[in-house]
């Protein structure tokens, strides 16, 4: 089952959610291990092209992703409580947002002295025809402050699809594991 149906994630919302959680966790371990370099170090350079590159290919599957979203049907939300499906889409609509927001950060770090970020080195993305005063600085502590952020909020989030799981015994993680 490619689709989504009510009762069930299909395949394609299936990879794109775990490839996502899979990228954001290797960025955020790549990123902690970024700031721990120093300036000689021999990875310093390179493992920061890494997580640009890895960043930007993951913002295109956000915008992926959340096309898909757009066009599929949503299954049912299996808890019965209202206060249990507002923390959900609570939850959901904040992975989304401060995605996007350590997306653009990421970029406003990248871009801060005028040049593009590569990717893989097989293309670059042009940096914006301005930049604001301390923008590098700036930047990167918001996108430092939205990453520990994001890990808080998807810690959450797995503790929840576990709780469904083993606690409440319902379908909650199985139907993001495989089709139901």
């Amino acid at each position: 089952m490619i689709r989504n149906t009510i009762e069930s994630y299909g395949w394609i919302s299936i990879l794109l959610h775990w490839l996502m959680a899979l990228s954001i966790f290797g960025l955020f371990g790549l990123g902690l291990y970024m700031v721990e370099l120093g300036y000689y170090d021999p990875w310093y350079r390179s493992s920061m092209d890494l997580h640009k590159s890895i960043g930007l290919v993951l913002a295109f599957v956000y915008v992926l992703r959340l096309l898909w979203k757009l066009q599929q049907e949503c299954p049912e939300p299996i808890a019965d409580k209202a206060w249990q499906r507002l923390a959900a889409q609570l939850t959901h609509g904040l992975l989304y947002l401060v995605l996007l927001a350590i997306m653009v950060s990421g970029y406003l770090i990248s871009t801060a002295d005028g040049r593009s970020i590569e990717i893989f080195a097989l293309f670059s993305v042009p940096a914006l025809p301005f930049a604001f005063e301390q923008q590098e600085d700036i930047a990167g502590y918001i996108h430092w402050l939205l990453a520990w952020s994001l890990m808080f909020i998807v810690a959450v989030h797995a503790l929840a699809a576990l709780q469904h799981h083993f606690l409440l015994k319902d379908n909650t993680l199985k139907r993001m594991l495989r089709p139901q």
